[in-house]
């Protein structure tokens, strides 16, 4: 990847793409008072050069699936193959080898447990050749970093995203068909739905939306690039472009789809990111969730299975940052009685699937034995 570095207009660009990742150039430039034209070439440049995508994220608690943070001990030797391994699984994200050289962590999405007559895919890595130990722990709610590290989300004043963000109306319910006529003009982005309260929000399985195999082609391709044209969307859905855009809303509205902008923590200034394993009584738990949500190191944490209860990734400008954070912030949190923490050597992965130039670039990588397949 060319090296890069953002400005202030590429900054304010990101923070635009990550309230609305369909974002017209044209509502963007108007409210950051630039041509649109220049909107579109900054975009461009920064992802011709891999350094920003916009894709498209499925709620896994909203469609019956599970999502897992999984650990994977392994020999030295091991790591960048398994890594490359899991990166082309379409059910992956997040996958990033530790510093140490002997342990990678990613997300891995799967079907609820139950016997299917398939060996699971948990079983299949620890039998992969080199893996020494896997523990999965299962993500029971997120309480933060949902819709956004708020270290991307500053370079706009209030004025300017009530600009690009007018009120969304009421959801609209994703299995009810809609009629052509009532469609909002497309180039007139609405605000996403406002999250509920991290520690304690509706439970999102009460009522899973009916997802048609049209809908999983379509969001198949929002997940590879999330401002393909409505044009690309019907070729890749087998539906009419009034369709996919009335479609798209249902499914943002509903809260099965969001958008994530993919971008390197280290172009905002701040190159180090830790993994954070908290120990923390169930009494404590809802204080220490609605803390995270405030915290701007966070980039994502959730409530899990396992000896932990909760799991942080923290973004920081340096070593000592960090050490201030878990000195400073989390210390003063009432209720955290231990705490594991590791540093990422690098992102193999990021929310998305990999990007087709970086997965053509990691084809001729050493196969070794293949992982859970």
């Amino acid at each position: 990847m060319e090296s890069v570095t953002l400005d202030a207009l590429d900054r304010r660009l990101v923070h635009a793409l990550q309230l609305d990742g369909r974002l017209p150039f044209s509502r963007i430039a108007a409210a950051v008072g630039v041509p649109e034209r220049t909107v579109a070439r900054r975009y461009h440049r920064l992802r011709s050069r891999l350094a920003l995508r916009v894709v498209g994220l499925v709620d896994g608690r909203r469609t019956g699936m599970l999502d897992w943070i999984v650990r994977v001990r392994c020999a030295p030797e091991t790591v960048e193959t398994l890594a490359v391994l899991l990166a082309r699984r379409d059910d992956t994200s997040w996958i990033a080898p530790l510093v140490g050289g002997t342990e990678l962590t990613c997300m891995i999405r799967t079907p609820p447990p139950g016997d299917d007559g398939r060996r699971p895919f948990f079983e299949q890595l620890a039998r992969t050749a080199g893996v020494r130990e896997v523990r999965a722990a299962c993500v029971l709610r997120p309480v933060a970093g949902v819709g956004g590290w708020a270290g991307r989300m500053d370079a706009l004043g209030e004025a300017e995203q009530r600009l690009l963000l007018p009120d969304r109306p009421a959801p609209a319910d994703p299995t009810t068909p809609s009629d052509p006529a009532d469609q909002t003009d497309p180039s007139a982005p609405t605000a996403p739905a406002h999250p509920t309260d991290p520690a304690n929000p509706a439970d999102p399985t009460e009522a899973l939306p009916v997802l048609s195999p049209a809908d999983s082609a379509l969001l198949h391709a929002l997940a590879q690039d999330a401002r393909a044209d409505l044009g690309q969307l019907a070729a890749a859905s087998g539906c009419s472009e009034s369709t996919v855009r009335r479609r798209i809303g249902q499914l943002r509205d509903s809260g099965v789809l969001a958008f994530e902008v993919e971008i390197d923590p280290a172009l905002f200034g701040y190159p180090i990111e830790a993994l954070l394993w908290l120990d923390v009584p169930p009494a404590g738990l809802r204080a220490v969730a609605e803390a995270l949500a405030g915290h701007r190191q966070v980039a994502f944490a959730a409530l899990t299975t396992g000896p932990s209860s909760v799991f942080v990734m923290v973004e920081c400008r340096s070593v000592s940052g960090l050490h201030a954070y878990v000195t400073d912030e989390l210390a003063a949190l009432r209720g955290i009685t231990r705490i594991e923490s590791a540093m990422t050597q690098r992102r193999t992965k990021r929310a998305g699937p990999l990007p087709a130039t970086l997965a053509e670039k990691r084809a001729g990588a050493p196969s070794g034995r293949a992982a859970a397949q």
